[in-house]
């Protein structure tokens, strides 16, 4: 390819990107496809949603691309697919995180510290990074409805969660068993 063919402002292909994600936006591309007609149905697809105390890396974008496909492919397919967005908002990578900020190394100090206030750090910790991760959502595309996130810290999800666990214990479909 000689240099007098090649045209730069055609190859930049992260530019390129940009015009079609503000394009995108503009027409409100991702709300037309939850608002057009389903002959198939409705097709759930749950997001396993990150935690979002810690910035975003290139190993997420991997799993958030599969995530992405399948309900693409499915709303192509002629079925309705609804993306809420969450976040995962407790658990041990939290805890760990809030604890190295405190320089805390055991579960006494939790106590000393008060475990109500750790609580609160942890919540407050979980949003530390939102607007990143928010941003490097809608960077690469993925079509997720963010305005109503689920979030995992809040007592109306936690009790959907019990409630579920409840049904399958009920069915006897809940065990205890050991694993190497």
């Amino acid at each position: 390819m000689s240099s007098k063919n090649f045209d730069a402002e055609k190859s930049d292909v992260a530019k390129r990107e940009e015009q079609i994600l503000a394009y995108w936006q503009a027409n409100n591309i991702f709300e037309k496809t939850l608002k057009k007609d389903s002959p198939e149905g409705e097709f759930v697809f749950y997001e396993g949603p990150p935690t979002a105390n810690g910035k975003p890396a290139i190993h997420h974008l991997e799993s958030r691309v599969f995530k992405d496909a399948i309900p693409r492919f499915k709303t192509m397919q002629g079925y309705h697919v609804p993306r809420k967005g969450g976040w995962d908002t407790h658990g041990l990578p939290v805890e760990l995180e809030v604890e190295k900020d405190l320089d805390i190394t055991t579960k006494g100090e939790i106590e000393e510290y008060g475990v109500d206030a750790f609580n609160a750090k942890c919540k407050e910790s979980v949003w530390k990074y939102i607007d990143e991760w928010e941003k490097f959502t809608n960077r690469m595309g993925y079509w997720l409805d963010l305005d109503d996130p689920y979030v995992t810290y809040k007592p109306d999800y936690m009790e959907s969660v019990w409630n579920r666990f409840a049904q399958a214990d009920k069915r006897d479909l809940v065990y205890k068993d050991y694993k190497v």
